[in-house]
């Protein structure tokens, strides 16, 4: 009997969520089965990202840089923010509904039985697109982890961890040390890792030892160093002069040299000039990193939803001075340390303005008013029973010199872009 499979791209990702009885379940045992059921066994180079903050970033300049040397890459990023296209490019283009379906329905056939959870369906299917678009090179960004991540099914010539700091401690445990050994899995051995934390656990460092990894640290291995108005890179090579990156923010430096360290070490196969590292470094974007949108009042959106992005963010609010105030529409899932990311902002905010998050794990107004009272924090709080109602008080009491910083989470930046058409 001939198998019924979903019609369009919105059925298909219903499916998917219906398939898995968790949302999150690590392991890559169902990834191997149905990996080896679809033959998918590209002999193309593979570059897996990981990291606590920044991989989204880095994976934005490799495609970037890879994409000015003359390459066709293909690039898996997670989650997105308003279309599922966003997560599976080649050529430096989203991948149509049409495609996506295709590589689903190859998927469904292949796994029989076996059950995947929406992101172990979504990177086989990706790769299966890859493999059929004959790309040059693939980007794969980790989603949760590392080691047991669904990516880390594919081995990759180099592996990058762009920093190490606390989140999804449900599923990775509660130390840098006990983190920093999750995200040391993508490390291969004999093959290039890069680290991009200047200070690595040490369980990192010794999974890295232990495999015989060529591991290579920021501050050690390579280096940057920001000028008034450009920068230098050491490293294998020595760049100096780099136009800045055109995303804010001083750890942009750090994932932009995270990408140029990986291309290094794999020059002999896949060459990339310094011409090419120069425009990548002015085409690359990532949304919602500290994405400043056009016009007046001032509208940041960023991502940042762990204390570690949170103090990343307030550190580019402050570089970032304006004349009015900052009133911040913060929405967050419940499970992250809402109390650590308040205690990273709360400096750099003079009016607050929180939502409640109508999805699975969304935390209440209330919930992050709590938060904020524990801190001891001064300034103004409104309540909001949604994202929207939250961003139609911020721009009715926003001034032309004052700015809106929106963050906590991918939904409350997806949101604020749905509603201004971003």
């Amino acid at each position: 009997m001939a198998e019924h499979h979903p019609v369009n791209l919105a059925d298909w990702l219903g499916h998917l969520e219906s398939l898995h009885h968790k949302t999150i379940e690590l392991g890559l045992a169902r990834v191997h089965a149905v990996k080896t059921a679809l033959q998918l066994a590209p002999s193309l180079p593979v570059i897996i990202v990981g990291g606590t903050n920044g991989k989204g970033s880095t994976c934005a300049y490799l495609e970037a840089m890879l994409t000015a040397a003359g390459y066709r890459v293909g690039l898996y990023t997670s989650p997105h923010l308003l279309r599922y296209n966003e997560r599976v490019r080649i050529d430096n283009r989203e991948v149509d509904d049409a495609a996506l379906c295709a590589a689903f329905s190859a998927v469904e056939t292949a796994r029989g039985p076996v059950s995947l959870s929406y992101f172990e369906f979504g990177t086989l299917a990706a790769v299966w697109l890859f493999a059929r678009a004959e790309v040059d090179v693939a980007v794969l960004e980790v989603g949760l982890g590392g080691r047991l991540d669904a990516v880390n099914a594919f081995d990759p010539e180099c592996a990058i961890v762009t920093s190490v700091d606390i989140d999804h401690t449900d599923y990775l445990g509660d130390t840098r040390e006990k983190i920093g050994f999750e995200k040391a899995g993508i490390f291969r051995a004999g093959r290039p890792a890069i680290c991009g934390d200047d200070h690595p656990p040490q369980s990192l460092l010794q999974h890295a030892a232990n495999i015989g990894a060529d591991l290579r640290v920021m501050a050690e291995a390579f280096s940057v160093a920001p000028e008034a108005s450009d920068w230098h890179y050491s490293g294998q090579h020595e760049y100096r002069n780099l136009p800045n990156p055109v995303m804010p923010g001083r750890y942009q430096f750090n994932n932009a040299a995270c990408a140029i360290a990986a291309l290094e070490t794999l020059h002999e196969r896949l060459p990339v000039t310094e011409a090419a590292i120069r425009l990548g470094l002015q085409t690359t974007h990532a949304a919602g990193r500290f994405q400043v949108l056009p016009g007046q009042p001032e509208v940041v959106l960023d991502v940042a939803h762990n204390p570690h992005a949170a103090r990343a963010l307030a550190a580019n609010l402050q570089a970032r001075p304006g004349s009015g105030k900052t009133l911040a529409l913060c929405a967050m899932l419940a499970d992250k340390d809402i109390a650590g990311v308040v205690q990273a902002m709360q400096h750099e905010v003079d009016e607050w303005l929180l939502a409640s998050l109508d999805v699975a794990r969304g935390a209440t107004a209330q919930v992050l008013h709590d938060a904020l009272h524990e801190a001891g924090v001064s300034a103004p709080i409104t309540c909001s029973d949604s994202v929207a109602e939250a961003w139609r008080l911020a721009c009715e009491r926003a001034r032309e010199n004052d700015r809106i910083c929106v963050f906590g989470s991918f939904y409350t930046v997806a949101r604020v872009l749905q509603l201004t058409g971003g």
